[in-house]
């Protein structure tokens, strides 16, 4: 056998590899403490949509608190907000935000495109200073969510917390929020055995801590030159930091909660994902989550030409700058096999 047919072998290991990692779906034995990547035997539990009015009731409780952010902006402008700590604000906001969407979820969880150390080592600390979690805590539970989505065991799902407006507003709670204070389920390492002897993201995922508090520092030191004020540094750390924290988080959270409850679902996925075209921008592309759910290795989730995904423009930008590589995306036939029909 030639070196060129064992590496060709290898690589299509590697990739068949990486599917059975980040892909749905998952199942697993109860109480086995290990992953069974099959769909053999997995069961589908039937979920009761939601009424409209228990639909709008939950998206209102994810848009008005961005609209007061907007308000409190505006109503503040001149006095503690101006065009310093916007620019500090929106440029944090897409430079973490993008650490979760281009690092953590298409790099690090779905494998949807390759990178080198230097590339990985960056993005894995942008997210870090979103403050969502270590790279690899982040990845475990998502990868748990794409193995139970919408059923037991799936950490954040909107569904099967009872009917009416409180059942579902509950839901929505424990999707959009509650779910962070419900503890970590044990050996979730098992999710992520692909990284045990990369150095790179291991190192940045136990340096959480530190790029975290990096992330509060940069717009607060930022403030203070370019206003040279001691007030400049407070502002620059309140808007570039806690309150473009709380965007980033609230804006991530509702892809677990709205994007499962409200939008539409153009392809079998075998759960309640749904497509936001409000969370498709808000989210830089990750509000296409119906298409993300049947295409889970897809670098694009916009699949559609009117689809906005800044996420995936900014991975074909890499491309095009040699910094990233085999990109993953669906060919025509995989999408239209998998579409429902009307």
């Amino acid at each position: 056998m030639t070196q060129t047919n064992v590496a060709a072998q290898l690589e299509a290991a590697a990739a068949s590899l990486a599917d059975a990692i980040v892909s749905p779906p998952l199942t697993a034995k109860p109480g086995s403490g290990a992953v069974n990547f099959s769909s053999d035997g997995l069961i589908h539990e039937e979920v009761i949509p939601p009424s409209l009015g228990e639909k709008i009731a939950s998206f209102s409780a994810v848009i008005l608190p961005l609209v007061g952010t907007i308000i409190a902006m505006v109503m503040l402008w001149g006095v503690a907000f101006n065009w310093v700590y916007l620019g500090l604000f929106i440029g944090m906001y897409l430079a973490t935000g993008l650490g979760i969407t281009v690092g953590y979820h298409r790099l690090f969880t779905h494998r949807s495109f390759e990178a080198g150390p230097k590339t990985k080592w960056l993005w894995a600390v942008l997210g870090s200073m979103a403050a969502e979690g270590p790279v690899l805590d982040w990845v475990s539970m998502h990868r748990r969510h794409h193995q139970h989505s919408d059923e037991a065991g799936d950490p954040h799902s909107p569904h099967e917390h009872g009917g009416g407006v409180r059942g579902v507003l509950g839901g929505f709670w424990h999707a959009h929020v509650g779910w962070v204070f419900k503890g970590e389920p044990v050996n979730m390492e098992r999710y992520v055995p692909d990284f045990k002897n990369d150095a790179v993201v291991q190192s940045v995922s136990r340096q959480f801590g530190l790029w975290f508090f990096v992330g509060l520092l940069i717009p607060a030191i930022l403030g203070g030159l370019l206003t040279m004020s001691w007030m400049g540094v407070l502002l620059g750390f309140i808007w570039g930091g806690a309150v473009r924290v709380f965007a980033v988080h609230h804006v991530t959270w509702s892809i677990n909660s709205v994007c499962h409850i409200w939008g539409s679902r153009p392809f079998n996925s075998h759960d309640e994902s749904r497509n936001n075209a409000i969370m498709g921008v808000l989210a830089m592309g990750e509000g296409w989550h119906n298409n993300h759910h049947a295409f889970p290795t897809s670098a694009r989730h916009g699949l559609a030409w009117w689809q906005f995904d800044l996420s995936y423009l900014v991975i074909r930008g890499m491309e095009v700058l040699g910094l990233a590589k085999r990109i993953r995306v669906p060919d025509q036939a995989r999408i239209a096999a998998k579409r429902r029909g009307e």
